[in-house]
């Protein structure tokens, strides 16, 4: 049993959010972890694990219908428009990302909650930010999902002074999964690429083959979201930013890794819109900060989590052939 009686995790139906919500009920309980989703119905194993509740970020009245109903003590916000559905509707991505965030801040004050966990990004980093982005650098992204990602840090960092709030948040690099497909953000090739590798042998990817990106695979990314909400708060110097590395590859890199486990793998490019995002970010990440502040260190490089992906996805598509 962890430091928190009842969390809720808003964005439960996401690609992160969904893997979150059941790794936190295997330390937390599954009857203290609850599953806030918006529209989307959360899968049969969130629904059958625990409480869920429907719950809009950008709704405070439901929010605050939500955490009084379970006595919440803990808010994640996983809620998000990412980066390439952002650009399609900026308004949009700016509302959810930014006021569903105000929302959760205020309600945690109200609330006297004990905590509220906020990602970022590497989507704050721009073009004049340097290719291995040092913690403390210059932000002044080219998406509005970016934007709403420096805003946000800024927010957080502002009611933690401001209010004395136990806020905190990390910089997810593109993160891969085999569980719950991605929705909508520049790093998604990463995912599909396993995907298409298994089901048709080739795949057509939207950025060049020299596009190097730090990435993340999922195990890792929810040990780097569990161990930050564990961390002492008074040992924290940074709060709402904390740059998490695991590893860089190009898509060349992976299309390789792929190929000596699946050797007639064909792989193109056909850039599109999303290459000028991708190459507005950083090639890798100093995380510094977080290996000294909370003791963060990743486990899985490209071929471990390449071997790992084509096992599970493998075995899931054997599955539906059946």
């Amino acid at each position: 049993m962890g430091k928190f009686s009842k969390i809720l995790v808003v964005g439960s139906a996401g690609q992160i959010g969904s893997e979150l919500t059941m790794e936190l009920r295997k330390i937390y309980g599954n009857n203290n972890v609850i599953a806030g989703v918006r529209k989307t119905a959360p899968s049969e194993k969130l629904k059958n694990s625990g409480p869920f509740e429907v719950v809009d970020a950008v709704n405070k009245e439901q929010l605050i219908e939500v955490v009084k109903k379970h006595n919440v003590d803990c808010i994640i916000n996983m809620a998000a428009i990412l980066s390439a559905t952002g650009e399609a509707d900026p308004k949009h991505a700016w509302n959810v990302n930014m006021n569903g965030l105000i929302n959760i801040l205020d309600v945690a004050l109200e609330y006297k909650m004990k905590q509220v966990l906020v990602p970022s990004s590497i989507a704050v980093f721009g073009p004049e930010t340097p290719k291995n982005a040092p913690q403390e650098t210059i932000l002044k992204p080219t998406t509005m999902y970016g934007v709403t990602k420096v805003s946000g840090e800024l927010l957080a960092d502002y009611y933690v002074r401001k209010f004395g709030l136990d806020v905190r948040g990390l910089r997810y690099p593109g993160i891969i999964s085999n569980e719950t497909l991605p929705g909508g953000g520049t790093t998604d090739y990463a995912v599909a690429i396993y995907y298409e590798a298994i089901k048709n042998k080739k795949y057509t990817c939207f950025v060049k083959e020299d596009t190097r990106l730090p990435m993340m695979y999922m195990p890792d990314c929810l040990k780097a979201t569990c161990d930050l909400m564990e961390a002492d708060f008074t040992k924290l110097k940074h709060h709402s930013d904390f740059n998490v590395g695991a590893m860089s590859f190009t898509v060349k890199d992976m299309a390789d890794s792929i190929k000596k486990y699946i050797p007639e793998f064909q792989i193109s490019y056909e850039p599109d819109f999303r290459q000028k995002i991708a190459d507005s970010w950083p090639d890798s990440v100093d995380d510094t900060a977080a290996r000294e502040e909370w003791g963060w260190k990743p486990s899985y490089n490209l071929d471990a989590m390449t071997q790992d992906m084509l096992k599970v996805i493998g075995e899931k598509h054997k599955n539906e052939l059946i």
